[in-house]
């Protein structure tokens, strides 16, 4: 493999057509196989023809639709609406979404569907690009694969001695059918030889503008890439795909689906309330105790810009005796994981994080984001604030304004996303912000 970062995997030359007879003829025009060029130029979710309101017009086997019901779900979300008829067909798919649309559940119940499993053959790899996310994964194939045992799942990340994970390999028994992972981390067990790629069915990036937008998370996902077979189906989701970062994307798939739900000016959360506070950097402590001390919540998510801020602001808050847990890059990947768990249960109600928490991480009673310290740009804060308001529920999102450069980007933010973010009021109406 070249070591030049704009050296793309392009199908162009050797694309392969899907047989019409396998796709029925009304998907193939809201697919715009047959659409016309009108049809074409748009490729917003909206020109979709999917009529389902409920899991089981999509045909899924049993045993999904009985996990589905065991988890209370009842009807898709306009995503999972648009995108599992085409996906559970084996059509490549490129998604963009709002945080909080089940994007997630899309790609875990079109695997699930399609897979085989077969003893000793891994069929799926989903790559993403923190290891929170990659677990949390993992749990979503685990409710989803609740009445389907024989399919084996495991989770591959850097943080944990690899001899633990060869373990996993070393019998037919324990190799997994559906791997989740970070690059470094897959590539490195391919690389080993241990993680053999060659059965390889389905390949899934999520938030996949962050690995390709960053070269080096890039060349992993484009080494796997290329040793997994080349005929399989590829699936890419973000609740934010620039259109720079779109082509780079399609360079990895033949013929997809493309999906922009909400398109770019769109992409703020329905039901988020979101302020902003303009004061100096020394008052943000008492600003926040403030808020604590007189917002209604169930969680709290506080986003900072570094490891060392993070540490400080939850040893403040606990010496203040607000119930605070910290998570950051800079922890060992057991205790990351022990805390992201011991937050989604409940067992704390206020997050200090670094933007490692920020993108994907998906706690339901999470209805407060402050964005202690502004984030470095829109998409930034789009992920941050997707934290709360998650699947059309109520949330707030409050940003600390403190210099020129915040309220420059907070700007850039109202431009980007065409929304008014105001001032925030004296008090809070509690039923705009909180589901009763």
């Amino acid at each position: 493999m070249s070591d030049h970062p704009d050296d793309l995997i392009d199908y162009d030359e050797e694309d392969e057509t899907i047989p019409t007879e396998a796709v029925p003829s009304d998907q193939l025009a809201a697919n715009g196989q047959e659409a016309t060029d009108e049809d074409k130029k748009d490729k917003k979710g909206s020109y979709v023809g999917i009529h389902s309101t409920g899991f089981r017009d999509f045909l899924l086997k049993p045993e999904l639709l009985r996990a589905i019901v065991d988890c209370g779900f009842e009807h898709p979300s306009e995503v999972q609406q648009e995108c599992i008829p085409q996906s559970i067909l084996g059509m490549d798919v490129l998604c963009q979404a709002k945080s909080g649309m089940g994007k997630t559940a899309v790609f875990v119940l079109a695997t699930l569907q399609q897979v085989d499993p077969v003893p000793g053959d891994v069929a799926v790899i989903v790559l993403c690009h923190t290891r929170e996310l990659a677990f949390q994964i993992r749990s979503e194939y685990t409710r989803f694969s609740k009445y389907t045992p024989e399919v084996k799942i495991d989770v591959f990340y850097g943080g944990i001695p690899i001899k633990e994970d060869y373990k996993k390999f070393q019998n037919k028994d324990t190799i997994p059918h559906i791997v989740v992972g970070t690059p470094g981390r897959v590539l490195a067990l391919v690389n080993d030889g241990h993680l053999k790629v060659g059965s390889v069915k389905h390949f899934v990036l999520d938030e996949c503008d962050k690995m390709l937008d960053q070269l080096d998370m890039r060349r992993d996902v484009q080494a796997i890439f290329r040793k997994t077979p080349h005929n399989k189906q590829v699936m890419m989701f973000s609740a934010t795909l620039s259109k720079e970062i779109r082509p780079i994307c399609k360079k990895f798939m033949q013929n997809p689906l493309e999906i922009y739900v909400d398109d770019e000016t769109k992409l703020t959360l329905h039901g988020l309330q979101q302020h902003f506070v303009k004061l100096q950097e020394s008052a943000k402590n008492r600003k926040l105790n403030d808020l604590l001390d007189t917002l209604e919540f169930n969680q709290v998510c506080i986003f900072v810009r570094s490891v060392s801020r993070a540490n400080e602001l939850n040893k403040l808050l606990c010496d203040c005796n607000f119930p605070s847990i910290c998570i950051h890059g800079g922890m060992k990947q057991e205790e990351r994981i022990a805390k992201y768990k011991s937050f989604k249960d409940f067992q704390k109600r206020i997050m200090v994080a670094t933007d490692v928490f920020g993108r994907g991480i998906d706690i339901e009673r999470v209805n407060i984001v402050i964005n202690y310290d502004m984030p470095d740009g829109p998409d930034t804060y789009l992920h941050r604030v997707g934290r709360a308001g998650r699947f059309g529920t109520k949330g707030a999102a409050i940003t600390f304004v403190a210099n020129a450069e915040d309220a420059e980007i907070l700007n850039k933010v109202q431009e980007r996303f065409e929304v008014v973010i105001t001032e925030l009021p004296d008090e809070l109406e509690i039923n705009n912000y909180m589901a009763s």
